[in-house]
């Protein structure tokens, strides 16, 4: 299946974007809209922090782990996930730039390494669902770096 890739401009550095998005527990924060019941495990940030969470799509719910398995502060983290007995293997990677106004570009980009037939059959409405959740979820992460870096620097 093809990639899908969602991308917002915030006003952040991307050192402040990374340091917040390096931390698991802040992602509950901009995908409990379809990520619910946050189950945290490894270490809190970092290659290894990770979490087991339900993702409730399309009516559908499935229990998700993912895992950091890559991290380049302050440009690029990557995640595993995996779903649905392991017939579901994907990697969601941020990718942050800078502007050159300032503020960064932060860019969540999911790929699948391997899908369900069920998931691959209708790969179109998969990926349509999937680019609304992840636009939702960016516009949500800039709410949030506005508010932590607000209260950060008080």
């Amino acid at each position: 299946m093809k990639p899908v890739t969602v991308s917002i401009a915030v006003p952040q550095t991307p050192e402040q974007v990374y340091d917040f998005l390096d931390v698991m527990a802040h992602h509950e924060r901009f995908t409990d809209h379809y990520l619910t019941n946050w189950r945290h495990s490894g270490p809190s940030r970092g290659i290894g922090s990770g979490a087991t969470v339900t993702a409730v799509l399309a009516g559908t719910k499935s229990d998700v782990d993912v895992e950091v398995v890559e991290a380049d502060r302050p440009r690029r983290l990557v995640e595993r996930n995996v779903s649905a007995a392991g017939r579901r293997l994907a990697h969601g990677t941020y990718t942050i730039e800078p502007l050159p106004t300032g503020g960064s570009r932060v860019s969540f980009t999911y790929a699948w390494t391997r899908a369900p037939l069920a998931d691959r059959v209708v790969a179109p409405l998969v990926r349509a669902i999937m680019r609304s959740a992840n636009h939702t979820v960016l516009q949500r992460l800039a709410e949030e770096l506005a508010r932590h870096v607000s209260t950060a620097g008080s």
